[in-house]
């Protein structure tokens, strides 16, 4: 039995099919652990969707950015994007079993006996690991709720920017949901900052990595997530980040969990998609 983490896949079937393949990877045997985004701007989203639906208890996958606006288009509350390769599956005739199946993903998933945490983006500094998978609890009520939709209403935004457990309603929501699937970088004082994108030392001087800016509780965990192309397979502070730009021409990743030292692969992809498409 294996465990292999993977990064954001993001409709690049053949690639991630491939990746597979230089794992050696047994769907009888062997888990994967997804680290969100499996979906949009990639040729076959639905292709993926449907493979990694089928893995049935041999797969986890923490919910992403691209796989709530996926969510949110399908419910009728958001447009698609110029960029958006989301019409193949909400024309398919399992979109709905499909759909369901994504709406019951989590935002946080932690093996006690592996001792990882697999994320789509980062945790706020305030968190510690029961105080995440609490919020993550709260958050994925709601979306596994008869009125999720009504969430996706109010889910766009970038504030409140920062945690506060006062916060209430929507409001709340938007800051767990905004953490899990979209954080990069943070001040010292743990306010999130949603627009630099690029990588480590591009940032306004401010601002760290949410997973540099000294004192995070989360400080200990091995922590794994995806998210952030620009900043590519990364190991250090420990955490792990396994989106390696797939999307853009660069790899899919892989990092498998269960032995130490922690072993990686990657696979080279074909770019479906400028850097400056986003």
């Amino acid at each position: 039995m294996a465990i292999y983490a993977i990064g954001d896949v993001q409709g690049c079937y053949t690639p991630l099919q491939k990746l597979l393949v230089r794992l050696r990877f047994d769907p009888a045997q062997d888990y994967l652990w997804f680290t969100g985004d499996l979906v949009n701007r990639g040729p076959q989203s639905l292709e993926v969707l449907r493979f990694v639906m089928g893995l049935h208890d041999h797969a986890v996958c923490v919910l992403g950015n691209h796989d709530l606006h996926l969510l949110a288009v399908a419910a009728g509350t958001a447009k698609s994007g110029k960029h958006d390769t989301l019409d193949e599956i909400l024309r398919a005739p399992d979109r709905d079993e499909l759909l369901r199946w994504l709406r019951e993903c989590p935002l946080l998933h932690h093996d006690t006996d592996l001792g990882y945490t697999l994320i789509h983006a980062g945790l706020l500094p305030p968190w510690d690991l029961a105080q995440a998978q609490r919020l993550a609890r709260e958050a994925e009520t709601t979306l596994r709720s008869d009125n999720y939709r009504e969430f996706f209403h109010h889910m766009y935004g970038d504030l409140p920017d920062h945690w506060n457990e006062n916060l209430l309603g929507f409001d709340r929501l938007r800051v767990i949901v905004n953490a899990f699937t979209r954080l990069r970088y943070c001040d010292l004082d743990g306010n999130m900052n949603l627009r630099p994108k690029g990588p480590p030392g591009s940032q306004p001087p401010d601002l760290l990595p949410w997973f540099q800016v000294p004192g995070r509780r989360s400080h200990g965990l091995k922590i794994v997530f995806g998210h952030w192309s620009a900043l590519g397979l990364w190991r250090g502070e420990g955490v792990i980040g396994l989106d390696s730009g797939c999307l853009w021409g660069r790899s899919l990743s892989a990092a498998r969990l269960d032995i130490e030292p922690v072993e990686f692969f990657s696979i080279d992809c074909d770019p479906r998609r400028s850097p400056h498409a986003v």
